[in-house]
């Protein structure tokens, strides 16, 4: 019996995942999570799965972060991205931080069972009108992914609200914490990033596309 976790934040389309799923797979056993806090503890709570198909701006997952962070917790779980968007350069770097697969959530199901079929054979899928058009993820972006995986998800969240460039006091308040914790990750992500101030930090983030607010 193969089992998967559907980390996604939209329930109509886990619900439509899990029919053309169901429709492939005559013993399948499915789990969701809907943010990344509760798929990292569906992960630690079930080390069975066979299979996460993780969508990149569910919240808290704040686009590559939370595959980031999956890879380097769960360095043997098969990852393969479900996304909405179908751009190279995504798929290119989601490939080179360790996803095994990236498959646009507007594929026909047939041909999503047939990714996931490839995956689960230890094989990486991408769109075939892709394969010709995706770059090697450099050196330079994945050092940066090793340092981003140190990141907590609180610390990511603070990194995030950085690159919207809010205040200490405003960052304490869109998080229910104290300025003075605010203070002391900021503090562990310039050491852990190597950096020294916010615009060094921000440009960072900027190049992981962390564009997207991680809701808690």
């Amino acid at each position: 019996m193969a089992k998967f976790l559907i980390a996604d934040d939209h329930p109509l389309f886990r619900e439509a995942l899990q029919g053309a799923l169901a429709n492939h797979y005559e013993q399948l056993q499915l789990r969701e999570a809907g943010d990344l806090d509760s798929t990292l503890a569906s992960l630690n709570d079930d080390d069975d799965i066979d299979l996460l198909l993780l969508d990149l701006h569910m919240p808290g997952s704040g686009d590559l972060y939370g595959l980031i962070r999956i890879r380097e917790d769960f360095p043997l779980l098969p990852v393969a991205v479900i996304s909405g968007s179908e751009d190279p350069s995504i798929i290119a770097k989601c490939i080179g931080f360790g996803a095994l697969g990236f498959i646009p959530k507007s594929k026909p199901s047939a041909q999503i069972a047939e990714a996931i079929d490839t995956i689960l054979q230890g094989d990486t899928w991408v769109p075939p009108e892709s394969r010709d058009r995706l770059d090697a993820l450099s050196e330079e972006d994945q050092a940066l992914a090793k340092k981003v995986a140190t990141l907590t998800p609180q610390q990511y969240r603070v990194l995030y609200f950085l690159h919207e460039g809010l205040l200490n006091k405003q960052i304490a308040y869109q998080l229910s914490i104290t300025e003075a914790t605010v203070k002391a990750h900021i503090t562990a992500i310039f050491r852990k990033l190597g950096v020294y101030s916010r615009t060094q930090a921000v440009l960072l983030a900027e190049r992981l596309q962390l564009d997207n607010p991680p809701v808690s």
